[in-house]
Parts: structure tokens; sequence; C-alpha cells
């Protein structure tokens, strides 16, 4: 376990499965190196073009912009690879002030610092990405000084942006997203603008379009966040590593995904779970 360092002193972080950190110089935790692997998954595109880009020979530190952000990913590695990517504020301009790995340290590290940009994760223990928006809401709704949400997930399903959009998030990328464009989404982002990747913000306009409710699955509300992004993976025709590494979680915990899912859905194989997903176009 580790201390969430707060603006007055140390108190201990709740359990989770990894540390959470504050750190209100300005430096964030674990931000020494990043490994390869982290490195790589915020390397691709994801933001709306036609934004301005933040880079080596035009940077947001020139331009005197400064953002505080504290990034919430229940994977370290993960967390690792933001920081060294955005976390170079004289470079950047993003001051990254803490970090959490689950729900219950979110919400202490968000309320001890007060950032402008929280880049949140969709699938956390403790409730996920809604849960912490939930318990932030009047942090959201402080006129003076309102604390706004970029969620950031692995995760390009309708039902997990339109949930956390509906909870108050600004936006919603996908980890594939690029360093530099990244910067320049918690920047909108802290400027009050809605970002999202290209693709997701079709899954926005439709459901805001809607004035129908959303039939309920009894079925699929049984399954938590995380064994519905397993079975939307199983059913798209990923095998277990794969799964395991898009989602940063072991070989094991998949197999021990996809058994709960099978057993909760009254299914056999993942053939059933395919067609299964398939009527629901969960695929």
């Amino acid at each position: 376990m580790s201390d969430v360092n707060g603006p007055t002193g140390q108190t201990p972080a709740s359990n989770g499965p990894e540390d959470a950190a504050v750190d209100t110089a300005g430096t964030g935790a674990g931000a020494e190196a990043a490994t390869g692997s982290a490195a790589e998954s915020v390397a691709g595109a994801g933001v709306p073009t036609g934004s301005t880009a933040v880079g080596p020979q035009t940077t947001a530190a020139e331009g005197g912009r400064r953002v505080r952000v504290v990034l919430v990913d229940d994977h370290r590695m993960f967390r690792t690879g933001v920081q060294a990517e955005i976390g170079e504020t004289e470079r950047t301009g993003v001051e990254v002030v803490g970090e959490a790995a689950d729900v219950d340290q979110a919400v202490t590290v968000i309320t001890a610092t007060r950032p402008e940009v929280v880049l949140l994760d969709v699938h956390l223990p403790g409730g996920g990405g809604v849960e912490v928006l939930r318990r932030c809401a009047p942090l959201m709704a402080d006129a003076r000084q309102p604390v706004r949400f970029l969620a950031l997930s692995v995760s390009d399903a309708a039902e997990d942006v339109i949930g956390v959009i509906r909870g108050g998030a600004r936006g919603y990328v996908t980890k594939t997203i690029t360093g530099t464009d990244l910067v320049n989404s918690v920047f909108r982002v802290q400027e009050g603008d809605a970002v999202f990747s290209p693709r997701l913000a079709g899954f926005v306009l439709d459901a805001f379009a809607s004035t129908d409710a959303p039939p309920v699955d009894e079925d699929l509300d049984r399954l938590t966040q995380r064994e519905r992004e397993v079975l939307r993976l199983i059913a798209r025709g990923y095998a277990y590593k794969e799964i395991a590494k898009q989602l940063f979680i072991s070989v094991k915990t998949v197999e021990s995904h996809v058994s709960a899912v099978l057993r909760k859905l009254q299914l056999s194989n993942r053939h059933e779970l395919t067609r299964w997903a398939t009527a629901r176009r969960l695929v």
C-alpha cells in the first residue's frame, strides 16, 4: 500500500489493486520512464481533426497554457506511459498532480487536489468510472473551480460512451490516441469543449437524439462492466491472449471472466456466446 499525499499531510490511501498518489508539487507518481507497451498504447489517432497540435515545434507551455490533471486507471503500467507522454510540464503544459487505481482512491485524490481535468478510465474496481462521476458531481458543478472529466478507455462500446457522458464527462477518447492529441484534448476539455474520438461521437448523437429509453436487458444487466467487455471481444473473434493484451489483464483472468459470463447467461461455449452477443448487436 502507498500513501495519498494531500495538501496538508499524508493520509493512508484506500486499499486497491494498485497505489494511488497525489503530488501537489506537480511531478506526479511513477513518471520516471514509460514501459514500452504502455507507451505504445497511447500511440494512435483519436480526436476530431482540425484541432491544434501540441508538439516539439509549438508547445502548450510556450503559449503559457497550464492544466492540472489527475490520472485514474487501474493499470499502473498504463498510467506510467501516459505520465511519460503528457506529463513533461515545460513541454506540454500538463501538470499531473495525482493518480488513482480505483473508485475510492480516485475520489480521495480528486477531492484533495481539485484538478482542472481528470483522465478517467471507464472500468475501475469499486463501481467504474460512472461511480467516480456520481461521487464527484459537486466538484463538477462548482461554478468557480469546476473539475472536468475526459474518459480515456480501451472500450469503444456505445453503452460505455453514453454511460459516462450521461454521468457528466465532457468527452471520451480511446487509448489508441497519440500523446499529442491527448494533450490537445485535455486543454479543450479544460476550456469547456466536448471531445470525442471521431467514431464515438455518433454514439452520443444517436443516444441523445432518441426520445425512447433503451430497453432493459435483464441478462446483460447480470454482467459486470469488465465481463461485458470480455464478452464483446470474444464475440468479435479475439483469442484469449489477444484479449489479455488489449485489456492489460492476464490470460487466466480472461478465462475467469469468460467462465463467469457463460455461467450467468447459461451458455455452454464461446460459439453460443457469439450468437447471443450478435443477436443483441453487442459486437
